[in-house]
Order: structure tokens, then C-alpha cells, then sequence
């Protein structure tokens, strides 16, 4: 008798207790279901509230909207998140829209044939939206709780291999500059917003109170390639290591010129969407920053990495400002990423659930099964 995969897992004792449930366990309550047949696909929109003003170069915000995304079959409760990235266009409402037209795909498919999913999501939703990684996560969650697994584990990952996580530090002024850097003392590793605008100035000013490492992200905001490297080499004399996206995508020349000249690495952000912008952009970049929200979820994350380390490129895993869902999904990627910049829950000061644990500058993988998340009790967040 040939048994299908789903099948031998049950009759195997993986799939664990929960398949003798009768309903699912909402992690979210007073959510919104748009469909009555197949598995439960259900949303909400959640308001996180930021511990600072948060400015780069597209622009400014005080506070966070994302969408939770739940996929609840046999009796399992997946869970995800879709976090938007400040200045670009996204919101919670157009994610909620999208969702309505992928909810059909996810309900028809077979959760364990993952592979495929993000093609046929991509055919209804073209271009970067971080519902498609919002659903992905909560699939992932399900096949997690499903097998009883850690989602790490289920990809084969390590996790012993800590990489110490970045605290990111927005463009302000220099009285702002000096309280964030003193609120960052329990981490090992600042990245700071520079945004063409008192970039000098502001490096001085943490470099005043700290000799910590520096990464500086410019997110595009640099156009001058003399200038830039001017820069680059005046930030590397100040203990900087790691300049990300200095220049816009459209300048990739002018990218391959810099890098050929920097004494530090150059990594691609805006420049890298999915796995199939990779090779494209790969001679003006030394590494590439994958982010579950542009590249569609953990599928294409994991996808992106190989490829990436085929060529040569250097790994940062990298985030939007999310709760713990969405950056506890992201650390169980960790051990592919010779750089960490995983610190989105770590800018907000309600986030409702409770995920991986931060220790000593780094994440602490979680062994629970699926991505490792859980509401917290005492939060009014929903």
C-alpha cells in the first residue's frame, strides 16, 4: 500500500496529538474570516506602538499597523504576520485586500506542497507584498506544530549557531541620539540610519559615547559616488564595518564602482527583492539583506540564501519593525546569515506575543514546534 506523505506522518506519530482536536485554538480573537469551507484563513489588523520616532530616509512613523494572518486545520492554529516597510506605499488595508484574493490558493492547496506556493501567489499578486509572507509564515507555523518540530529543524539548521543581532538607531537629533544609544547598552552591535543629511555629525555623536561596532544603513540616500566613497572611507576610520544600500537600485554602476573601491562590504537591500533579483545585482554588492516581508516568507528566504552562498555572496537576515511573530520567524534563519539584524520587536513597546529570547546580544532559538509564538497574557494590544 503506498501511503501519501501526510499519511505516513500520522500513521508514523509526527503529526503529535493535536490532530485529535475537533476545532482550532485561535491565537487572535475577534478576527475576520472570509471563507466557510476548507482550511480557516483569518485576519487582524494589530496597532504597535513604536518606543521612538522612527525616521529614515523615505520618512517618518510613531507607530506600526500589521495584519496577523491565522491558518487553522485539523484542529492546528499557524500563525503570521505582515509588517510594511515606512515610506513605501504598503498599509494594512491593501494587505487585508490581497489576502481576500490569495485565500483561495492556500485553501485549495495542500499545506506540505510548499514549494509551489509562492509561484501561483505571485501570478494573483505580483511584486513585493508582505501578505505573501504573512500567509507563508503561518503555513510554516502549521507544518511546524503538525510534525512537532521546530521550523529550524524541519530545514535542517543548527541551532547552536548564534550570529549577534544589530540594534537599529533611526536619524534624530543629536540630544535623541545620545538617550537611544544609552536605551541600547544591551546590545553589542548599533546600525544607524544615515539619510545624506549630518551623516558626520551623527556618527560622531554615538561615537562620543560608545566604541561599539557600527553598521550604517543610507537606504538609497546617497547619489554621489565620489562622495560616497569619500564617505565610506571616513565611517571606516570611525570603526564602522558594513555599509547597506548607499546608493539607489537604479545607480547599479555607480553600486559596482563604490564596491570596487570600498574597504567595506557593500550589501544590497532595496536592490533585493527575491531569489530571481539575485544574480542581476550580485557584481556591485559583497552580500545581499534578505527580509521574510519582501522576499514572500520563509520559502523564498530559505531559497534566496542558497543562492546567494552559491555566488558568493555574504547573508544578512534583516526586518521590518514587527512584533515577535514576524521576527521569530526570521531568527529560525539564523544560522544561514553571516549578519543579524533582527531587532523590530525589540523598537516597539507592546508587542503581544511572546517568541524567541534575546540573551546576551543574540537570539536563543526556540524549540517550541512551528516558529516558537505565543500571545501574551497581559496585553491589551487585541
Amino acid at each position: 500500500m503506498k501511503l501519501s506523505r501526510k499519511e505516513f506522518l500520522t500513521l508514523s506519530g509526527l503529526a503529535g496529538t493535536s490532530l485529535l482536536l475537533q476545532g482550532c485554538d485561535p491565537l487572535v480573537r475577534d478576527v475576520k474570516n472570509e471563507q466557510t469551507t476548507g482550511p480557516s484563513i483569518t485576519f487582524k489588523k494589530i496597532k504597535l506602538n513604536l518606543a521612538h520616532t522612527w525616521t529614515i530616509s523615505r520618512g517618518s512613523a510613531d507607530y506600526k499597523e500589521d495584519v496577523i494572518v491565522e491558518y487553522c486545520k485539523d484542529g492546528i492554529t499557524g500563525i503570521g504576520e505582515a509588517s510594511h516597510m515606512t515610506g513605501a506605499g504598503q498599509n494594512a488595508d491593501r494587505t487585508i485586500e490581497e489576502l481576500k484574493k490569495l485565500i483561495p490558493i492556500y485553501q485549495e492547496a495542500d499545506p506540505f506542497e510548499f514549494y509551489d506556493l509562492p509561484g501561483k501567489a505571485n501570478e494573483v499578486i505580483p511584486g513585493v507584498s508582505p501578505v505573501k509572507a504573512a500567509i507563508d509564515i503561518a503555513l510554516f507555523d502549521w507544518i511546524g506544530k503538525k510534525l512537532g518540530i521546530p521550523i529550524h529543524r524541519y530545514l535542517g539548521l543548527n541551532p547552536e549557531k548564534h550570529v549577534n543581532t544589530s540594534f537599529s538607531i533611526g536619524y534624530d537629533k543629536p540630544e535623541i541620539l545620545k538617550k537611544k544609544v544609552r536605551e541600547a547598552e544591551p546590545y553589542k552591535i548599533l546600525k544607524v540610519k544615515l539619510t545624506n543629511r549630518n551623516d558626520e555629525q551623527i556618527i560622531k555623536t554615538i561615537r562620543s559615547l560608545t566604541d561599539k561596532p557600527v553598521r550604517v544603513d543610507i537606504n538609497e540616500g546617497w547619489t554621489n559616488k565620489e562622495e560616497a566613497i569619500r564617505k565610506i572611507e571616513w565611517l571606516a576610520g570611525q570603526g564602522v564595518n558594513l555599509v547597506e544600500q548607499p546608493m539607489p537600485v537604479s545607480m547599479i554602476e555607480e553600486t559596482k564602482w563604490l564596491k570596487e573601491r570600498s574597504t567595506l562590504p557593500i550589501i544590497a537591500d532595496e536592490a533585493v527583492n527575491t531569489s530571481k533579483d539575485i544574480m542581476s545585482i550580485a557584481e556591485a554588492y559583497d552580500g545581499i539583506n534578505i527580509k521574510l516581508m519582501k522576499s514572500g516568507g520563509i520559502m523564498e528566504a530559505y531559497r534566496m540564501a542558497i543562492i546567494a552562498s552559491a555566488g558568493k555572496l555574504d547573508i544578512m537576515i534583516g526586518c521590518m519593525i514587527a512584533s515577535s511573530v514576524a521576527i521569530t520567524a526570521a531568527v529560525q534563519l539564523q544560522p544561514l546569515a553571516r549578519w543579524l539584524d533582527l531587532d523590530g520587536s525589540l523598537l516597539i513597546s507592546n508587542d503581544p506575543f511572546r517568541g524567541a529570547l534575546f540573551n546576551n546580544g543574540h537570539w536563543v532559538m526556540p524549540e517550541g514546534p512551528g516558529i516558537g509564538v505565543e500571545k501574551t497574557s497581559d496585553n491589551k494590544n487585541y
